[in-house]
């Protein structure tokens, strides 16, 4: 299934969700910061529209308060963002692999881990092509 794209709204109501765990509308919205917070209604419609996109649901009822929970991962949804990304460079990594080197973001370490899983998957493909 592919993931529906995200608002910055909407992903920082996952990201409430996925810090906090199951939580109300009422918490959702008072987890933002005061200054600048949405209306409850906001988060309210916000909250209903990613649970039509399938990306939250309700796992319970306390009162007259819904419970709500992610159904995607952060890393699910980071993933579909780093796509999307990609996507309008024409999907070259050398410009995002410049831009991270020159803003000084990537570390050596960070390249030293990502030959280590490069690696990892190399043998796992080599593995599954042997009969």
């Amino acid at each position: 299934m592919k993931l529906p794209k995200l608002t910055r709204l909407e992903l920082q109501i996952m990201e409430v969700l996925w810090t906090r765990g199951p939580c109300a509308i009422r918490e959702i919205q008072e987890a933002f910061p005061k200054r600048g917070r949405p209306a409850y209604s906001t988060i309210q419609t916000t909250v209903y529209r990613l649970e039509d996109k399938k990306t939250l649901r309700r796992v319970k009822k306390i009162s007259h308060a819904h419970i709500f929970e992610a159904s995607i991962s952060r890393g699910e949804a980071q993933g579909r963002l780093i796509d999307e990304m990609l996507s309008l460079l024409g999907d070259r990594l050398q410009p995002v692999m410049a831009h991270l080197i020159e803003s000084r973001k990537l570390t050596l370490e960070d390249i030293r881990n990502a030959e280590k899983a490069l690696l990892a998957l190399e043998e796992e493909d080599r593995k599954e092509q042997k009969p």
